[in-house]
């Protein structure tokens, strides 16, 4: 008996160390394998969250035609370009507009650097000034309802208004290459007759524009708006 106890012991001693390594190893790696719990790469990720947000949009807008979808992400994705080149596009059309109604013989009379500076103005000036300014009344006055919707449109009437029409025929001026005396004439004679023409006129329009529709497509309902006013103003701004 002795025999056999000593025989199992140097047994146990001979037995390959790996014989007792393997299972405890194999039962790791079963459990603690790195790449179940590694992040992917930052390119990946970022990869990942702009799929995921393009999906979102998208869908936001698939019931949308499909201009208008890409128009409504082109106005949250660049808001300030998108709204000054369709400012610009209304400009240019409206002097269009108004060289066919006020000209004798439009092909033979049309005046295509006049439409080239109204678009320019669009672009620069009023396109710039409509995202700002939309933007400011938004925050001093966060409210849709009545009250607030009319302290919007008198701040419109008495500050926007003479501004950006004094801006206008100003620019227009410079641009026919009048002088200081030849601009502020300008403006004593037109300024004036523009804005009791605009008061009754931008109320209405600024009143649908700002109580019931979000700022982000205000600029957008105010530049249709313009189209007929600047039909007017060119005509104003370019008699002799």
């Amino acid at each position: 008996m002795t025999n056999a106890i000593s025989n199992r012991f140097f047994a146990s001693l001979s037995t390959p160390p790996n014989r007792l390594l393997v299972p405890p190893l194999s039962h790791f790696r079963r459990f603690h394998r790195p790449h179940l719990y590694s992040k992917p790469p930052l390119h990946e990720r970022a990869s990942r969250s702009v799929t995921r947000f393009s999906s979102v949009s998208s869908s936001s807008y698939s019931g949308k035609p499909r201009f208008v979808g890409w128009y409504l992400r082109m106005l949250e994705t660049y808001p300030l370009i998108t709204k000054s080149v369709t400012s610009s596009l209304v400009f240019a059309a409206s002097d269009i507009t108004s060289q066919i109604i006020t000209l004798p013989s439009f092909c033979a009379s049309y005046d295509l650097i006049r439409t080239l500076r109204m678009a320019i103005y669009g672009l620069l000036i009023l396109g710039p000034t409509q995202h700002t300014w939309f933007g400011f009344l938004s925050k001093i006055f966060p409210k849709t309802d009545l009250a607030s919707t009319l302290k919007k449109i008198l701040m419109g009437q008495l500050l926007l208004g003479p501004i950006i029409n004094a801006v206008f025929f100003s620019y227009n001026g410079a641009c026919q290459g009048e002088g200081v005396t030849q601009i502020m004439a300008r403006l004593k004679r037109d300024l004036l007759p523009t804005l009791l023409s605009g008061a009754l006129y931008w109320p209405v329009c600024d009143f649908v524009t700002l109580r019931y529709l979000p700022v982000r497509l205000q600029p957008l309902l105010n530049s249709t708006f313009t189209y007929v006013w600047t039909i007017f103003l060119t005509y104003m701004a370019n008699r002799g």
